[in-house]
């Protein structure tokens, strides 16, 4: 795995523990910094050449030596934050004086993890790394609160091991001689944009996030599902340098509109190199694959993507036969571009009532709702705060019955601060008490929340960001091929976030925002799109071809050995699911992939510490 890992002892003494295979990384700000699995030249940084600051950024950071000279200066003079906008997906650490800041991206891509040890403070990229320290137990109530409610983020500042901090995306770790850790916000470069003014920023910071990676590589790929998303970067590294581009398709998927916009886009551009895989015809589907847990490629968080092992094989195989040295992907395109229909909350909240009202008929007449539903829902929430609707949701998850949960959700529940999935239904007593454990402690933290739509933006980018890092982490295991998502740069988040959510979803119309940055660089055909492929019904054939093995999951699932779920349910929905019958797809592919990670947590190949000399004298 590629992990960057640091010990910080507050006594300013030499550090005890260092990581085995670990590679020293220099840096004199009082503390030892190591990269384990990462090349050489992911490593940038900027030394203090005599002065107080320092800089050091791994990962994907595509600054320039003058662009790094510069945010150290920043620093030096106080403006720290600088580091953590730089171009590219990255883990900076930044010295200021004594101090030293360790911060991920914005996304959650590059996540932060700490624990105390003794006087020294041990950080990582890689809460699995610090677990093997503690000798930690998952936490079984967060992994439980992911699977079953919408609207909360179960983590905050812990982990899905007990005794794992976590350091929020938006956050920084403080470290300081003689002070305890803490964390601080990292101050945004825009708040408050409009569409024009935030669309002038989307482009720069898009065009610089797509063509400074294709630039600084000999050969690159890229997905090209025909959706905006990812024909938009296909499209942005076409202008720069030929490319392979893939999409991938099936018997389902074939006649559907991404397949056709994808040939229409890789036609009208003669630097596209177009495969297209039919997973068929592959014999490839959802779920594929996942009969033994000893052979899994090692992630630091439940991932989707270990359900899509098949798929993403035959998708990056060609990319990897090209000589592909990076996979350029259109992840993170939904929660940046487009916006929720909370968002019109928001709006209501901010002073925009009648607009509001307005847009909430008309996204009740698109779904078909009763618009008194939807318009009452959106009220109760606006009138309620959310550690309100968290101390209720706790109160139903321990006192309502599971029988008495709802299968679906109706379009109204979208605009609710939180509330319990169809899953829900598959918890104990003891799982839903778990469960409203973590509710409450969600409660006290959201005491200072006060935009529902933006609070589920940040979770939902939060979860993508995660997602995206445990997918790039399994490509490069597998098929030694890093993925990367521009959209889920820091600047290119923070130029889109900036604009309200309600100008950037509008009932009707699709990704605004898109057509508005992005004109002339991608086809117009495509920007003008209005139609969203659905991906249902291969996630269906996936879980009927492949019903036994998932049944023999289930039934040997911890969670359920250790009285949390109930499998009678959960073997009931992936029956209807194998059958075509409508079932929670979403909440079934997490509690799977769930089950996996747990499974391969004994598996501990690579996440060792050493000891010192100074431990060993002592």
């Amino acid at each position: 795995m590629n992990i960057v890992a640091g010990a910080f002892n507050s006594q300013r003494l030499p550090v005890r523990r260092h990581p085995r295979d670990g590679t020293r990384v220099q840096f004199d700000g009082g503390m030892s910094l190591w990269t384990l699995g990462y090349r050489q030249d992911s490593v940038h940084s900027s030394p203090a050449l005599g002065g107080t600051s320092e800089i050091v950024a791994v990962g994907e950071c595509l600054a320039t030596d003058a662009e790094l000279r510069e945010a150290r200066d920043a620093a030096e003079r106080g403006n720290w934050a600088l580091s953590a906008r730089l171009p590219g997906a990255y883990l900076g650490v930044v010295r200021t004086g004594t101090t030293v800041r360790v911060i991920g991206d914005r996304a959650g891509t590059h996540l932060v993890y700490w624990v105390h040890d003794g006087d020294e403070v041990l950080w990582s990229t890689s809460s699995r790394m610090l677990a093997a320290v503690r000798r930690s137990r998952p936490d079984t109530g967060r992994l439980l609160a992911r699977l079953t409610l919408h609207g909360v983020d179960p983590l905050g500042e812990a982990s899905f091991f007990n005794g794992v901090q976590r350091v929020q995306p938006g956050r920084a770790l403080v470290l300081e001689p003689g002070q305890p850790p803490h964390t601080q916000p990292v101050p945004r470069r825009h708040t408050g944009l409009s569409m024009d003014e935030g669309a002038r920023e989307l482009t720069e910071h898009l065009t610089t996030a797509v063509h400074r990676r294709v630039e600084q590589t000999a050969a690159v790929s890229a997905d090209l599902s025909g959706g905006v998303d990812s024909s938009a970067i296909a499209s942005l590294a076409a202008a720069r340098r030929p490319l392979l581009t893939v999409t991938y398709t099936d018997q389902l998927l074939a006649d559907q509109d991404d397949v056709h916009f994808a040939r229409r886009i890789a036609d009208s551009c003669e630097a596209m190199t177009h495969v297209e895989i039919d997973g068929t015809r592959q014999g490839v589907g959802h779920f594929d694959g996942l009969e033994d847990a000893t052979v899994l490629p090692l992630t630091d968080t439940p991932s989707l993507s270990l359900g899509l092992l098949a798929l993403k094989r035959e998708q990056l195989g060609p990319a990897a036969a090209y000589g592909s040295r990076l996979h350029l992907t259109g992840r993170g395109g939904d929660n940046v571009l487009d916006s929720i229909p909370m968002s019109l909350v928001d709006l209501g909240l901010s002073g925009g009532r009648l607009n509001a009202t307005s847009r909430l008929q008309a996204f009740a007449r698109a779904r078909r709702a009763p618009v008194h539903a939807v318009l009452a829902q959106a009220l109760r929430t606006g009138r309620m705060s959310y550690s309100q609707a968290l101390a209720l949701l706790a109160a139903d998850l321990r006192d309502r019955p599971v029988t008495d949960v709802r299968a679906f959700q109706q379009p109204h529940e979208l605009l609710t601060w939180c509330g319990p999935l169809a899953s829900r239904g598959w918890l104990t007593a003891a799982g839903s008490m778990a469960v409203a454990e973590i509710v409450d402690e969600a409660a006290h933290a959201g005491e200072g929340v006060r935009r529902p739509g933006a609070e589920h933006e940040r979770i939902d980018l939060e979860r993508m960001g995660e997602e995206h890092g445990t997918y790039d982490e399994i490509a490069r295991q597998r098929w030694g091929l890093p993925v990367h998502a521009p959209y889920l740069d820091a600047p290119v988040v923070d130029a889109c976030l900036a604009i309200p959510g309600w100008e950037r979803w509008k009932p009707g119309d699709f990704k605004p925002l898109a057509r508005k940055a992005l004109g002339g660089s991608v086809p117009d055909f495509l920007l003008n799109r209005r139609t969203k492929t659905p991906m249902t019904g291969s996630t269906h054939r996936g879980l009927r071809a492949n019903a036994t093995t998932l049944r023999a999951i289930i039934r040997g699932s911890a969670l359920v050995a250790a009285g949390l779920i109930n499998p009678s349910p959960v073997l009931a929905a992936l029956d209807s699911a194998a059958r075509g019958e409508r079932a929670p797809l979403s909440a079934l592919h997490q509690l799977i992939v769930t089950e996996l990670w747990l499974a391969t947590l004994s598996y501990q190949r690579m996440f060792r510490w050493e000891t010192t000399e100074r431990e060993a004298a002592a």
